[in-house]
């Protein structure tokens, strides 16, 4: 059942659905695509709590620190990529597509993309 027909059928909407309703929505404004909603959801769970709190929903692609730590923990870690993979140039492909000067990166719609760019869906199968 979509979000909208819950809506309409006077369900309750969770602050999580609303929330991926919202990067999906980003990923057609920001992005020009459609998203996976399955992926998507899946790749928003994995982000556990922090896409509650205000700083860490985020990804601020201008710190170098952060994005290493994107680099570590989540490409290596989780989508199960070498240090070799052409990391880097994943990294610029998606802040390019997400937008430079877009100031929030929301770190599910970041990491939809990252998935994505790195054909890696099957990390959340």
């Amino acid at each position: 059942m979509s979000l909208s027909s819950r809506k309409r059928e006077g369900k309750r909407v969770s602050k999580q659905d609303e929330l991926i309703s919202k990067y999906a929505a980003d990923l057609r404004v920001k992005c020009g695509l459609t998203a996976d909603l399955d992926l998507l959801t899946k790749v928003t769970k994995g982000c556990g709590p922090a896409i509650y709190d205000k700083d860490a929903s985020t990804v601020s692609a201008s710190d170098k620190e952060e994005l290493e730590r994107v680099k570590k923990n989540f490409l290596i870690k989780r989508l199960g990529l070498t240090a070799d993979a052409g990391l880097d140039a994943g990294l610029a492909r998606v802040i390019d597509q997400y937008g430079r000067t877009n100031r929030n990166k929301h770190r599910p719609v970041f990491y939809y993309l990252l998935v994505k760019h790195f054909r890696r869906e099957n990390a959340f199968a």
